[in-house]
């Protein structure tokens, strides 16, 4: 049994399994109520303790992990009046597993300090799947101490753990990170749309890409969509794309870096949530750009 009380806040699609993970290996748990009362309900089963406010879970936690949108949710659970800075307490640590804006992170971390408690930033690699299982990747911006005292916890719901460096440093990595592979994900997208205006099949693209050095796991989930209609194969909504790469292009503004290729990306997922379609996945991309460019089904 695990010897620190966790708290978990936004058990969703990548949540639900971490927190899945942390109590079934043995952790104390408890989990914010949520809205949809499946995955709460299904933790509660396993043994989990449910809190009524950020507040009530960080006077009652030694590390909270919170696995929600982005940086407006967490600066809400944190510093509204009934959040996790209210109730904050020498010792406590927060990890924020989303994938949020830099200096938020850092600012955030040093509101806690004030109250004796530490910040990591831990974003993740990998998929609901992979985290049901326990597979997830974490890259991890903590001081060294606060890093030793959470790294236990991390490895019931990641296989592969990797200590960048201070607070913030794990959001700007998980920044570059989902540019290169939301990158991918535009590029295949036009490249099938593409491929299809000019008589090339689906099928055939992908006899070519698939096991050549061009081939990796997110176009494997990617085409699953384009070749099986399976609209589930990717779960990662348009809107996150898109919310992601505001925060990459922003990062970039900021540091004075000329964002050509990142904006791009950017703007293509603007497009797609700007013509409804955020709360759909990422391989329908595909389908986004092929209306906008006049191309039917191939």
């Amino acid at each position: 049994m695990g010897d620190k009380r966790i708290g978990f806040i936004g058990v969703g699609l990548m949540g639900h399994g971490m927190a899945k993970n942390i109590i079934d290996k043995g952790w104390p748990l408890t989990v914010l109520g949520h809205r949809n009362r499946a995955p709460v309900e299904d933790l509660l089963a396993r043994g989990a303790s449910e809190a009524d406010s950020p507040k009530a879970l960080a006077e009652n936690c030694d590390i909270i992990f919170l696995c929600v949108t982005g940086t407006p949710q967490i600066e809400d659970l944190m510093r509204r009046d009934d959040g996790i800075l209210a109730g904050a307490h020498p010792g406590l640590i927060v990890v924020d597993c989303s994938t949020a804006i830099p200096d938020s992170t850092i600012a955030l971390s040093k509101e806690l300090e004030a109250k004796g408690a530490a910040m990591a930033d831990a974003p993740l690699g990998g998929t609901p799947v992979q985290a049901e299982a326990g597979e997830l990747s974490a890259m991890i911006g903590a001081a060294p101490e606060t890093f030793a005292a959470i790294e236990p916890v991390v490895k019931t719901w990641a296989a592969r753990v990797v200590h960048l460096g201070p607070v913030g440093d794990g959001h700007k990595m998980k920044l570059l990170n989902n540019f290169l592979s939301l990158g991918y994900g535009a590029l295949y997208a036009e490249a099938l749309v593409i491929a299809r205006k000019v008589g090339l099949s689906p099928q055939t693209f992908d006899s070519v890409i698939r096991g050549s050095r061009m081939d990796c796991g997110f176009y494997q989930t990617f085409m699953a969509y384009t070749l099986t209609g399976d609209r589930n194969a990717h779960k990662f909504a348009l809107s996150n794309a898109h919310k992601d790469m505001r925060y990459l292009t922003a990062m970039a503004n900021e540091a004075g870096i000329a964002s050509n290729i990142s904006s791009a990306v950017k703007n293509s997922f603007a497009m797609a949530e700007g013509m409804g379609h955020g709360d759909d996945y990422v391989p329908l991309l595909v389908d986004v750009l092929a209306k906008a460019n006049g191309v039917g089904e191939g």
